[in-house]
């Protein structure tokens, strides 16, 4: 009996290394970040659904995360923290060599900043803003700040000081309550306000078009993988309920996009805005 226990035991141990290499391995999370235009509860109610819907479709594990700040999340992602983003047109230059991140689809509809006022403010038109204070979510928010500020300054020949509110919602915030002159944040930021909120502003400008926030994959991503994601926006925006999910973006038509979309931003000569 004892000679039958140990030679079970060593056939058992033979077939060890074979089942545990026959174990199937555990499925890749792979993290989708977004920029935090919105505050937090805001930005899951609308990316969350997205991202389970991506999951469904492509048969990826995913977890939506973000930074509590535009600030903290531009950061974040120079450091390539996360494998998909959803960010500032701006950092796409600046992050497609290093960390290397490969923009793969956007809306069709391109991105400006707005300029916006209290219904009740005495500034009337661009000028009446020099020297005043100007909320915006971060210094390096495209349509929001940079773009803004270099053309109020270069058009307009507008100094402002700036007031940094950390997210979109909070620059709305800030001018509703009389906490800064004006803001600066983009169409689609305001078009997802409130209309309490909306009431309440007047735009007094909007700066020239360029190309909207990507959906960008780290190139440590299988480029397997980065494709389905594309195919996966590309379908969505293309079918009643995905359509319905991107809305609340809002992503109105999703299209197929790369790095060289957006060397035009290297034209407008921004960098020396970032910290004025």
């Amino acid at each position: 009996m004892k000679h039958h226990v140990i030679g079970f035991l060593l056939a058992l141990s033979c077939l060890l290394p074979n089942l545990a290499m026959a174990a199937p391995a555990t499925e890749p999370t792979f993290s989708f970040s977004v920029a935090p235009q919105f505050e937090r509860r805001k930005l899951f109610s609308i990316w969350q659904p997205i991202v389970d819907e991506l999951q469904r479709r492509t048969g990826l594990r995913l977890e939506l995360v973000t930074s509590l700040s535009v600030g903290e999340y531009d950061n974040d992602v120079k450091n390539g923290r996360y494998d998909f983003i959803y960010v500032n047109p701006y950092m796409v230059p600046l992050v497609d060599k290093r960390p290397g991140y490969l923009p793969l689809i956007r809306d069709g509809a391109p991105l400006h900043g707005i300029l916006v006022v209290r219904q009740d403010s005495p500034l009337k038109q661009v000028s009446d803003l020099n020297g005043r204070t100007l909320a915006v979510p971060s210094m390096s928010a495209l349509g929001a700040s940079l773009l803004l500020r270099a053309e109020l300054d270069r058009d307009f020949q507008v100094k402002t000081r700036p007031i940094i509110a950390k997210t979109h919602s909070s620059v709305f915030i800030h001018v509703v309550n009389g906490l800064a002159d004006a803001g600066g944040s983009v169409q689609k930021a305001l078009a997802e306000q409130d209309e309490r909120i909306r009431s309440r502003l007047r735009m007094l400008h909007r700066t020239r078009d360029v190309p909207s926030h990507p959906i960008a994959a780290h190139q440590r991503v299988p480029l397997k993988v980065r494709e389905q994601i594309r195919q996966a926006f590309l379908d969505m925006s293309n079918d009643p309920e995905g359509r319905r999910l991107l809305d609340e973006v809002p992503m109105r038509q999703a299209i197929a996009t790369r790095a060289e979309d957006y060397q035009v931003l290297n034209t407008l000569k921004l960098d020396g805005y970032l910290e004025q």
